[in-house]
């Protein structure tokens, strides 16, 4: 129970960072540490939905802080999660999402147009219409 605890915790504080408007450096380095300390309690009790998911905040974290080797490290993971594990729906295109994400942090526009279009092909999986709406949003964010 404590690693369930633990990982929300985690996760969620690795949230209110990433939504902080005035990061500061030291904020960075502890956002980047409470979304692996996250996706390690979730490791320990987790299934490969959670697995996903800590691998996309880890790839989202580094792409904020600008470190998209890391970010696309991280990013892959979640789709190898989603893809093995059949897992669609908004999980999916949010792991091609983080890809596009970091290559766009990584200054490669044909990767991540494409990886762009393939989040945008997974999202007519995406079952709920806010959900849908939450992730065009997001994707529309990516330069």
């Amino acid at each position: 129970m404590e690693h369930k605890k633990m990982a929300v915790d985690c996760f969620n504080g690795t949230w209110d960072l990433i939504d902080k408007k005035d990061r500061s450096e030291t904020d960075t380095l502890k956002m980047i540490h409470m979304a692996h300390a996250s996706r390690h309690h979730w490791g320990e009790i987790g299934t490969p939905l959670e697995w996903s998911r800590g691998e996309w905040q880890i790839s989202r974290v580094y792409t904020l802080a600008n470190m998209g080797e890391s970010a696309l490290y991280h990013g892959k993971h979640a789709l190898k999660y989603c893809l093995e594990n059949n897992i669609g729906d908004f999980d999916l295109a949010f792991a091609y999402e983080s890809i596009a994400r970091a290559y766009a942090v990584l200054e490669n526009d044909d990767e991540k147009q494409m990886y762009k279009l393939k989040a945008q092909e997974a999202s007519n999986g995406i079952e709920k219409k806010e959900n849908l709406e939450y992730f065009l949003a997001e994707l529309a964010t990516i330069s």
